[in-house]
């Protein structure tokens, strides 16, 4: 969340880059928090004023009764009791105060980088790169689902009657192929540099407000209410939250991290062909990669990830673009995103299938996530994180860019990892 601080000393900057998103009714809740903010910091200094008063009259108490002055050392003492009972009472309206001002930042986004530029929805995006030849498959090019069921590597029907529309059953060369990309994504990212872990699928609800999944995307996530237990959305969550309320060295930076996990959303609840096959599941697998860097160096680390995740698609050979999201479409606890795209020549489409993001200190405030500078004070981390790659498009990409007449390709980067060049 945005740090209160920032709020007092930047309300125009807040309110500008809050427009930049069509944030609603900003000015409204930013007043909210600025009052909210007043009455918790009167509070705290009537409470300090308060404890400071009671600690000196304890002190005059025990000297009185040295001297023997007992019953002046007594009226001291009723105004004591007097001082407890208003210092809790004071305790108890600052926790008010204080959750008050939370629950309000807790509503509000974070603020676009100066790069983004305003704009309502996804047809505003900026298209800043584009790399790759689109192939020229023909008429009779099919869709990656119908690929899917002639091949029989992905059985959607199954995987309705298990356990729902949007979770496939990945079958033979198809389930081969998904784990390929699994491995080849985790050993790009390991030879880049990043520390590969493994993580729970499954949070508490302290790290997924943490990361910015609550309150914001509360009823996208699936939510196992008894154990009150959330299943991860992304990997990033369980990853950048192994730093929560840490205070890690300036030495330590930059902190690279990568992991496997499966995703799971709610969202994919809408209908037509956009949505079809691997378009949009409710269970996918992702590889992620995290950052945790110096403020100097987020954005210069930002421009890094962007380059990896273009020499993954190198390698694939699948065409793509790259989008700056304009202030409408980047999410909540993003301050600047690049979307990366890649051609469905079949669907005659393009399909997201990374974004890689940097968060500034939006993050790093609610993990509490600090670092010691030069001056030995304690500042807020920038966190950023990147899909490298999120599987299900990345699949019917190949799927259908590489179909031939006598059956689909596999990339050639693939092939140590499949152990075959052909699904027929």
């Amino acid at each position: 969340m945005l740090q209160i601080q920032f709020i007092r000393e930047n309300k125009t900057k807040v309110l500008e880059g809050l427009a930049k998103r069509n944030f609603a009714d900003a000015e409204t809740i930013i007043e909210q928090v600025l009052t909210a903010d007043e009455n918790r910091r009167a509070t705290q200094v009537t409470l300090d004023n308060t404890l400071a008063e009671s600690n000196k009259l304890s002190k005059e108490i025990g000297n009185l009764y040295k001297s023997g002055k007992a019953q002046e050392a007594n009226v001291l003492k009723e105004k004591t009791v007097q001082l407890k009972e208003s210092s809790k009472e004071l305790s108890e309206k600052l926790s008010e105060f204080s959750n008050e001002l939370d629950q309000l930042l807790y509503q509000i986004p974070n603020i676009p980088h100066a790069s983004v530029k305003a704009g309502t929805s996804e047809e505003d995006n900026e298209n800043i790169f584009s790399e790759g030849i689109i192939p020229n498959l023909g008429e009779n090019a099919l869709p990656h689902w119908e690929l899917a069921k002639k091949y029989d590597i992905i059985d959607f029907e199954l995987g309705t009657k298990i356990s729902g529309a949007g979770f496939p059953v990945y079958k033979g060369k198809g389930a081969r192929l998904q784990r390929a990309l699994i491995n080849y994504f985790l050993d790009k990212n390991t030879a880049a540099g990043y520390t590969e872990v493994q993580v729970p699928h499954l949070v508490n609800t302290a790290s997924a407000t943490a990361t910015g999944q609550l309150p914001d995307k509360d009823g996208q996530m699936y939510h196992s209410t008894v154990d009150d237990l959330y299943l991860i959305p992304t990997a990033e969550v369980p990853i950048t939250n192994i730093f929560r309320g840490d205070l890690v060295q300036e030495s330590d930076f930059p902190i690279t991290l990568t992991g496997y996990t499966p995703c799971f959303r709610r969202e994919a609840g809408s209908y037509g062909a956009h949505v079809r096959g691997l378009n949009r599941l409710h269970q996918f697998d992702k590889v992620e990669i995290v950052r945790v860097e110096h403020p100097e160096n987020s954005y210069k680390a930002l421009d890094g990830m962007v380059e990896h995740i273009k020499d993954i698609l190198r390698e694939l050979k699948l065409p793509y673009r790259i989008l700056r999201l304009c202030g409408g479409d980047t999410g909540f606890t993003s301050a600047l995103t690049f979307d990366f795209e890649l051609f469905s020549t079949a669907q005659d489409r393009w399909l997201e299938i990374s974004s890689a993001s940097n968060f500034e200190t939006f993050q790093a405030n609610r993990l509490k996530l600090r670092f010691k500078n030069k001056e030995g004070k304690s500042e807020l981390a920038h966190t950023l994180n990147g899909s490298s790659l999120a599987l299900p498009r990345v699949l019917a990409g190949i799927l259908e860019n590489y179909q031939t007449e006598d059956g689909i390709q596999v990339p050639e980067v693939l092939i140590p990892y499949t152990g075959f060049d052909m699904i027929n």
